[in-house]
């Protein structure tokens, strides 16, 4: 298994790269914003999940490939950003609608389907994360002691504890803005205005993280 210094390492790597906001951070925001602490924190589960699919890629060696290969790395990176535009451009044309969506009572089975839909778009975010993505295929694999085998294992339990500082990390962020998504909640037009906002990060995200990646 891995040792204790190197997972001490790695662990303040992760620390190092995950409380510096990202593409997962600022896309937790903006959904705490738009739609509140429920949202916020079921993305935040979501963008975890999509993270860990990563890390079980790169175990299995998938990574590799990812890493090597600027055209899928480049198709990843861009499927990813239009998605974060998508998603920022519904939640502008939808900013009016906010007000209702915080004070109605709705039925069990539309609250389900709203969570399953924020889970899924969660996942998708972080999935398709470019910080992510690289760090899991150039650094992950740095701290594995192949000497000690069981080489999936040991990438697997790294990639554990770094999603575990990620749930951490991001859930602190989401309650604080959801926190002030409050006082905006009093006001129909502070509420629409801070929709607005939430839909104009994620698109401004989604132009960034297409613009920025690797230079090779």
């Amino acid at each position: 298994m891995v040792s204790s210094d190197r997972l001490l390492a790695f662990a303040a790597m992760s620390f190092l790269l995950i409380v510096i906001p990202g593409p997962s951070v600022l896309f937790v925001i903006g959904r705490a914003l738009a739609q509140g602490r429920p949202a916020a924190l079921t993305t935040v589960v979501g963008n975890t999940v999509g993270a860990y699919v990563l890390v079980v890629a790169v175990a299995l060696g998938v990574g590799s490939i990812v890493e090597r290969s600027v055209l899928v790395f480049t198709a990843l990176k861009f499927a990813g950003a239009a998605y974060l535009v998508y998603l920022g451009v519904r939640a502008w044309r939808q900013r009016g609608s906010l007000r209702a969506a915080v004070t109605a009572d709705t039925a069990d089975t539309a609250t389900r389907n709203g969570g399953l839909r924020t889970l899924w778009e969660g996942f998708a975010v972080g999935v398709a994360n470019p910080k992510t993505m690289v760090f899991f295929a150039a650094v992950l694999p740095q701290f594995v002691d192949r000497a000690q085998g069981h080489v999936m294992v040991q990438m697997l339990a790294l990639g554990l504890v770094f999603n575990l500082i990620a749930v951490a990390c991001d859930s602190v962020w989401g309650l604080a803005a959801a926190t002030g998504r409050d006082w905006f909640a009093r006001s129909p037009r502070r509420l629409s205005l801070v929709g607005g906002v939430g839909g104009l990060t994620m698109i401004g995200l989604g132009v960034t993280v297409a613009a920025t990646g690797r230079k090779d």
